[in-house]
């Protein structure tokens, strides 16, 4: 059998929306399972999202610290943000992103990660690019006003390998800078010679 996750879809008997918001949505569908019986299941839908992994040219990755209310915790994470833009392509909601999260743009962009973030109770999906040749944006040429949580999100710059340990540490938990930063390691043994192109489609 062929590891790689393909598109399939059981058969909805019933669909009920339970809650809807400015960004996600919950609904309820009654799936028929290949047995014949019904089950329910609860699920958010979210319109997606992208991250970037910055990568500096003495591989030091850009992280930022965000307040995360959910969790009731401060994380680390990468520059991302939602797909809010219709036909946007990926890559330039990334770079968008890069530039108002951390005031820095990238020349050179690859595909690194295509992830579902918690597929058990949600259909978001992110690409994680992996941006390099970055340079910042001098600050006449960013006019973006950061708002509420974004309001004051500190900016650092950490070896990979530190990132990593850190990972593995326990001590970073945001999981597509989890799952960027293992990538980016894992990628790097090759020159990132492997990795898709930015324009990549999602399968």
């Amino acid at each position: 059998m062929d590891v790689v996750d393909v598109a399939a879809s059981w058969p909805v008997d019933a669909s009920a929306e339970r809650f809807s918001a400015r960004v996600i949505s919950a609904r309820t569908d009654t799936v028929r399972m290949p047995d014949g019986e019904t089950a329910d299941r609860d699920y958010v839908i979210h319109p997606g999202s992208v991250a970037v992994l910055a990568l500096s040219e003495d591989d030091k990755v850009l992280l930022l610290r965000q307040y995360r209310h959910p969790v009731r915790r401060l994380l680390w994470e990468l520059p991302a943000g939602l797909r809010d833009v219709p036909e946007e392509p990926l890559v330039d909601c990334a770079a968008r992103e890069l530039a108002e999260e951390a005031a820095y743009r990238a020349r050179t962009w690859h595909t690194l990660l295509d992830v579902y973030t918690s597929p058990g109770m949600s259909d978001e999906r992110i690409r994680i690019f992996l941006a390099r040749d970055v340079e910042p944006i001098p600050d006449e040429e960013n006019g973006y006003v950061r708002h509420h949580e974004e309001a004051d999100m500190p900016v650092v710059w950490i070896p990979l390998a530190d990132a990593v340990d850190r990972v593995l540490s326990g001590m970073i938990h945001n999981s597509p800078a989890v799952a960027g930063i293992l990538a980016a390691y894992a990628a790097s043994a090759d020159g990132f010679k492997g990795l898709r192109p930015a324009g990549a489609p999602e399968a």
